[in-house]
């Protein structure tokens, strides 16, 4: 059976940053086998050793530009701009993980959630929760599929 490793990340503090988290957490609910569910505000370099022993990774993110109610979409490891910065995107983690511990990463997916209202203080917007609903939906079929 495959490891699947659910990673989400957002800010909870800012509204509808918080999609992300709050989709894994409700996968996370169903305690599903060979399944592992993270939360964290943010990708940073040292996630590369969450990525040990998965077979395959999803990662879950709040999204102000994608189209509605979500994006999905295969990630490839790859050296950008966030490589150097505190925050990274997956790509350059699965990058930072290819470089730590020298052989590829293992297949990745995003899935963006469409968000609207990102200010600090902002409760979840009606219409993200909506797209969180379909985003939750999806995210289990396609689970189901994987392992």
């Amino acid at each position: 059976m495959l490891k699947l490793l659910l990673f989400g990340y957002g800010n909870p503090g800012r509204g509808d940053d918080a999609l992300g988290p709050l989709l894994i957490e409700r996968i996370d609910r169903l305690k599903l086998a060979n399944v592992t569910c993270f939360i964290d505000m943010q990708l940073l370099i040292e996630h590369a050793t969450d990525l040990i022993g998965c077979d395959q990774i999803l990662f879950a993110d709040a999204d102000m530009s994608c189209r509605e109610p979500f994006e999905f979409s295969a990630v490839n490891a790859g050296k950008d701009s966030s490589y150097t910065s505190h925050a990274l995107t997956p790509a350059a983690l699965l990058f930072v993980y290819q470089q730590v511990y020298a052989r590829h990463a293992p297949p990745a997916f995003l899935l963006r959630i469409r968000g609207y209202h990102f200010e600090l203080g902002d409760a979840l917007s009606a219409q993200a929760n909506m797209n969180l609903e379909a985003a939750a939906r999806y995210l289990q079929q396609w689970q189901l599929q994987q392992v």
